[in-house]
C-alpha cells in the first residue's frame, strides 16, 4: 500500500516541451527574476519550438538539451532538463515545479534524486552540475539535500536566457550517487 502521492521521472517528449516554454514566457517578472532569467532574452515560443524540433532530431549523443517530466500521481507537475552536455562526461542540470502550489511542498528532493539518477545513466556522466541563482533558497536546498556537494558561488552569465548574476554551482559526482 502506498502511504502517499506516488511521483515518476520520465524522458520529455518532443510533444511535451510546450510546457518548459510556457513555464518561462508565463511568468511572472518576479518569478523569473528569482530564477535568473531575462525576459528579453527568452527565445520567441515559435524559435523555441523550431530549436527543440532541430535538437531532437538528433541523435542522443549529440543533442543539445535533455529534458524529464516530473509526474506526481500521473499528472506533470514540473521538469528537469540539462544542457552543456559532454555525453558520457558532464552535463548541467535545471529543475523546476510548474505548479506554484506544490512549490516548497517537498517534492524536490525525490524528483533532483530520480532526475540525477536518470541523467547519469542515458547520458553515461561522470558528474552532474547544477547552478542555481545563490539568492533562490529552494534550489540550493534542495541539491544539498539530495547529496549534491558545494563547489562555489560566482558571478556568472549561467545560459543564453540569463542575467549576469551570483550563482552557486553543486556537482554529484558517479561516484556520490545514492
Amino acid at each position: 500500500m502506498s502511504n502517499g502521492p506516488k511521483s515518476a521521472v520520465r524522458e520529455m517528449g518532443l510533444a511535451e516541451v510546450g510546457m518548459r516554454i510556457d513555464y518561462f514566457h508565463n511568468a511572472s517578472d518576479e518569478y523569473l527574476q528569482l530564477l535568473g532569467v531575462d525576459r528579453g532574452l527568452l527565445m520567441s515560443p515559435g524559435d523555441w519550438l523550431s530549436f527543440y524540433e532541430r535538437d531532437y532530431a538528433k541523435p542522443i549523443e549529440e543533442r543539445d538539451n535533455y529534458s524529464l517530466v516530473w509526474e506526481l500521481d500521473g499528472r506533470a507537475v514540473g521538469f528537469s532538463s540539462t544542457d552543456r552536455i559532454a555525453f558520457g562526461d558532464q552535463a548541467f542540470m535545471h529543475l523546476h515545479i510548474v505548479d506554484p502550489a506544490l512549490r516548497r511542498a517537498g517534492l524536490g528532493v525525490e524528483f533532483v534524486t530520480l532526475s540525477a539518477q536518470t541523467y547519469f545513466r542515458v547520458l553515461r556522466l561522470q558528474r552532474l552540475f547544477c547552478e542555481p541563482n545563490a539568492f533562490n533558497t529552494a534550489p540550493n536546498r534542495t541539491l544539498q539535500a539530495a547529496g549534491f556537494r558545494y563547489l562555489l558561488t560566482h558571478e556568472t552569465k549561467p545560459g543564453p536566457m540569463n542575467f549576469f548574476q551570483a550563482t552557486t554551482r553543486w556537482v554529484l559526482d558517479r561516484t556520490d550517487r545514492r
